[in-house]
């Protein structure tokens, strides 16, 4: 199965994410976007078919959104992509695209919704929370 995760490893749902989706026996393709951000049609593209807004796509904690003026509602999409491209930190993550869907997994475990692979077994998040038992199958939370 082709996967791809568009990855920052500093961040602890990316790395959940991909915890995940390696818990499925898959190597996917690791696109660490701060180094190597994605052009513009490739973001417009997760964007879209991720079935999101540009302003939903938008990471505001830990990025310069309010510097640059970025929660003004009258920007256009063009000119939050514009930013995005700029700063890639703006880009939220991780975006994971499988021949499912491509997904904004957050928080981590919506990655299970586009894997076709099930899981080999339990699967842990950083924080302790328990999101795949010991068969392999979701944990209901709630």
């Amino acid at each position: 199965m082709n996967v791809t995760i568009y990855h920052n490893p500093n961040c602890g749902t990316s790395r959940n994410t991909l915890g995940l989706i390696r818990n499925a026996g898959i190597e996917p393709t690791i696109v660490e976007y701060l180094v190597n951000p994605p052009d513009r049609a490739t973001l417009v593209y997760l964007i879209r078919d991720a079935g999101l807004t540009v302003r939903e796509a938008i990471r505001e904690k830990g990025t310069p959104y309010l510097e640059l003026g970025l929660d003004a509602s009258n920007l256009t999409d063009e000119k939050l992509l514009d930013a995005m491209l700029e700063h890639p930190i703006l880009i939220n993550r991780p975006f994971v695209v499988t021949p499912a869907g491509i997904r904004l997994c957050r928080p981590s475990e919506a990655v299970l919704d586009i894997l076709s692979v099930l899981q080999k077994g339990q699967f842990t998040k950083e924080d302790g929370e328990r999101v795949v038992d010991d068969n392999g199958q979701r944990v209901k939370h709630g």
